[in-house]
């Protein structure tokens, strides 16, 4: 392959055809021989299993939360991989109907997903979307929620994005194109008619943007967002008049990202206009929605990230993240008292919940921390009193908080920034270099990596391991600027970010080089190529899900889903100075004659994300080439996409797989 004079040569490259019975043939030996060496670890593996699984309350149900005269939950029983959908009328007392129970749904099927579940204003029907492949097309459906029917309607081969009008009888939902799965149409659909009648709302032709439909909390209108990754575009309806036309909110300029949120007679739009970086609230009338007619609400500040909004009828409540950590601030409308809920560690999450109606005083939010299950909380804005609702409960009679540490250490990386680094490990814990420690990592899309409980993540801890996830640049973890550093032209700042993690907690005697493993997925995959190919000599393991390695050939593929609207991520290698900077970091396009790491590479096979095939090639290319005896494994699902298995006791399988290779290489076998 040619590009701007230069030559690549990909020996893999036959592996790009699923539909090719040698790939499979070649995929299954893959697995098989992954299979082979790791036998001696299956009942390990079936132990961790049975581990992880145990400490989950399997007969679970979510905090009900009150919607248009019914409390909606969702629960899961005992052995079962799916949930179940229900609703009770006016109290929870009333009797219970299911709306949609999952195991039955996905009888028979290897994979299953339930998506776009929205119910008609009048209660009596719900939209709702099913993938049984992995590849996030859906089929839509309606149910009659009073007979139980389903309805003759069905839209196929969608993305499974829907919502109501208010009139009961009009669905409006977002399709597909078939190669690339771009979301690019939003249609309209009257109950009882065909799809090939479906009225076109509206294309979005440039090939850089994605379109859905929502509707606002408000209830009174529609909203189509197309949004790429640095330009947002609002187009709305009142749901009143579902045959009416769509306006335009503010047209789009490049750069400027809005969302926007409707109540009484305002619109609130939070925005990066104007220079404001880490983003700032604006106000504007319904009947003047272009940017010239807004007015501030809450300015922008250059050290605060201001990430979302909820509304209700005496406060204004607005999450915010400053030095790296969340903040829910309370604004009262009346503009005297505003204040803050206390958070205490260094190492927790909290944001709002399910907060569906304006007239409430309460708050409903969640808060863990890598020592603390997540609880979901309701707090009385006014009396600023908080009930637990509810506390996620670790089974197994062994879990005790207070027998752990948490804590946030700081790296300094190349070029003199300080990374945070969020860590949990059991206390009594020695410094001595000896440690096994696990380092995960994202670090694209200015998504932050926050620091959460898991019960599975006990598994290691008890057995010594500290887990730490390294904040680097690329995600937006202390703000905007911080995601502007680690993307485009500065992408390799998220690298080597992370190689200066590792060499801090290697410093600080947590770990050493024979007992540190990194981790990361998808684009986080992408970091872990990227390492292995600079740093090797710091781990003894890395574990690649789902990794985005081969960054240029997909990049330059617009016939591949995502590739498009990437541009603005990672730049596009039709243009010679990203085509070269991508070309200095591409994972498989970098693999050299070197020692690497012990690697378990997964993926899946209907990947519609980060393609089976770029996995596949680079463990071929790694293995065909390293001076080592490390073992190399690539483990592909059959049956699922980037999501990995579906169910929740499959994903604990995939797990136990993770953690019986990295236990197994610490010689930890109980």
């Amino acid at each position: 392959m040619e590009k701007f004079g230069d030559a690549r040569i990909d020996n893999y490259f036959w592996l790009n055809d699923r539909e090719n019975p040698e790939v499979i043939d070649y995929l299954n030996k893959e697995n098989a021989y992954y299979k082979k060496m790791t036998a001696h670890t299956k009942t390990f593996q079936k132990e961790l299993f049975e581990e992880m699984k145990g400490r989950i309350k399997e007969d679970d149900e979510s905090v009900p939360y009150l919607y248009n005269g019914y409390y909606y939950i969702t629960r899961f029983e005992t052995g079962k991989n799916y949930p179940i959908y229900s609703r009770k009328k006016e109290s929870l007392s009333a009797k219970e109907e299911i709306m949609f129970d999952c195991n039955k749904l996905a009888k028979g099927q290897s994979y299953f997903s339930l998506g776009g579940l929205s119910i008609s204003p009048d209660n009596k029907l719900a939209v709702f979307s099913v993938d049984v492949v992995g590849r996030r097309i859906y089929d839509i459906q309606v149910k009659n929620l009073e007979t139980g029917e389903i309805l003759a309607d069905k839209i196929e081969k969608v993305s499974g994005n829907a919502v109501w009008a208010n009139d009961n009888k009009t669905i409006f939902y977002s399709s597909q194109d078939e190669v690339t799965l771009r979301s690019d149409k939003i249609f309209k659909h009257k109950l009882g008619t065909l799809q090939a009648d479906d009225v076109l709302v509206y294309f979005e032709k440039d090939e850089t943007y994605n379109v859905e439909v929502a509707k606002s909390k408000s209830r009174k209108y529609l909203a189509i967002e197309s949004g790429s990754t640095l330009t947002t575009e609002y187009r709305i309806l009142e749901a009143d008049n579902p045959d009416g036309k769509f306006r335009i909110f503010q047209k789009r300029v490049r750069g400027m990202e809005y969302s926007i949120n409707h109540y009484g007679d305002s619109f609130y739009i939070m925005t990066n206009a104007d220079d404001a970086t880490n983003f700032k609230l604006m106000k504007t009338l319904e009947s003047a929605t272009a940017k010239e007619n807004w007015t501030e609400v809450v300015p922008h500040r250059e050290d605060v990230l201001l990430e979302d909004i909820e509304i209700f009828k005496e406060f204004l409540v607005v999450e915010e993240r400053f030095n790296g950590l969340n903040k829910i601030r309370i604004m009262p409308w009346s503009g005297e008292g505003e204040y803050y809920l206390p958070f205490e560690s260094e190492t927790y999450t909290a944001y709002t919940s399910t907060n569906v109606d304006f007239n409430t005083d309460i708050l409903r939010y969640s808060y863990q921390s890598m020592t603390t299950p997540s609880s979901v909380i309701d707090f009385n804005m006014k009396t600023k009193t908080k009930e637990i609702k509810k506390e996620q409960q670790v089974l197994g009679g062994k879990f005790d908080k207070n027998n752990y540490t948490e804590e946030r250490i700081w790296a300094t990386a190349k070029d003199g920034t300080q990374v945070p680094i969020s860590m949990v490990y059991r206390k009594g814990l020695e410094k001595n270099g000896k440690n096994p420690l696990l380092l995960y990592a994202y670090g694209s899309y200015g998504h932050s990596m926050d620091a959460t409980f898991s019960s599975t993540r006990l598994t290691l801890l008890d057995r010594g391991f500290v887990f730490a996830i390294a904040h680097i640049r690329g995600g937006e973890d202390l703000g905007r600027q911080w995601y502007e550093d680690g993307k485009l032209l500065k992408k390799k700042n998220t690298f080597t970010d992370f190689i200066d993690c590792s060499k801090h907690v290697i410093e600080q005697k947590y770990t050493s080089p024979e007992h540190l493993y990194a981790e990361g997925g998808s684009a986080g995959g992408l970091l872990m190529g990227a390492i292995v190919n600079l740093a090797p000599e710091l781990y003894h393991g890395v574990i690649a899900q789902v990794p985005f390695v081969d960054v240029i050939t997909t990049m330059l593929d617009e016939t591949i889903p995502l590739t498009t609207g990437e541009y603005d991520e990672w730049g596009n290698p039709n243009v010679k100075k990203y085509y070269n900077y991508m070309a200095s970091y591409s994972p498989y396009d970098n693999v050299k004659r070197q020692e690497y790491p012990n690697m378990y590479v997964s993926t899946g096979l209907h990947d519609s994300q980060v393609q089976y095939w770029e996995p596949a090639k680079w463990v071929a290319k790694i293995r065909s080439i390293k001076t080592d005896n490390s073992f190399l494994f690539l483990d592909t699902n059959m049956d699922a996409g980037h999501g990995g298995a579906s169910g929740r006791f499959e994903a604990i399988k995939e797990l136990a797989k993770e953690y019986s290779f990295l236990l197994d290489l610490e010689k930890i076998e109980t």
